[in-house]
């Protein structure tokens, strides 16, 4: 099951996700120099243990490595927030109280995901101002909320520790 990224760990992780390509850890290195003090071999050592627990694979080129990342961006959140669901006593209040964490923007991306995953869903409008939200969205299908979204294991992050 994976485990969320340490501080270091996300920030080179995020450079191969927004570069979407092959890369050193010296391109790695130079990118991160601009924001902190950091040694060429703590980045190195950092690259070899996202290597070692399945985050990035590596192919040699010359005397370096060029890394890859093994999953998206996305399909590494959606695999944490599917590993902290899965581990509540009561997905169904869980699942309420996320929705009532989100923003106005986050509640927008939610009903636009379910319009994806399920075409031709009807998702309740949000509620004016003051008013309560009522059923979490994705519930007016008769569905648990959470279920539209199938098998999360296609192209979802490897597990930590591997």
């Amino acid at each position: 099951m994976p485990r969320p990224l340490g501080d270091l760990e996300d920030a080179v992780m995020t450079r191969v996700w927004q570069w979407n390509r092959p890369v050193t850890v010296r391109e790695v290195l130079e990118d991160l120099q601009q924001e902190r003090s950091i040694a060429y071999t703590t980045v190195m050592t950092v690259m070899d243990n996202l290597h070692q627990k399945g985050w990035v694979r590596r192919e040699v080129d010359g005397r370096a490595y060029r890394y890859t990342a093994v999953s998206t961006r996305a399909a590494y959140s959606a695999a944490l927030m599917n590993e902290a669901w899965s581990r509540s006593d009561n997905p169904a209040a869980a699942l309420v109280a996320f929705f009532g964490m989100m923003s106005a923007e986050q509640r927008e991306a939610l009903q636009d995901a379910m319009r994806i995953v399920q075409p031709g869903l009807s998702v309740t409008p949000e509620p004016p101002s003051g008013e309560p939200a009522g059923e979490p969205p994705g519930t007016t299908t008769g569905e648990p909320a959470g279920e539209a979204a199938g098998d999360p294991a296609d192209g979802a992050a490897p597990e930590a520790g591997r």
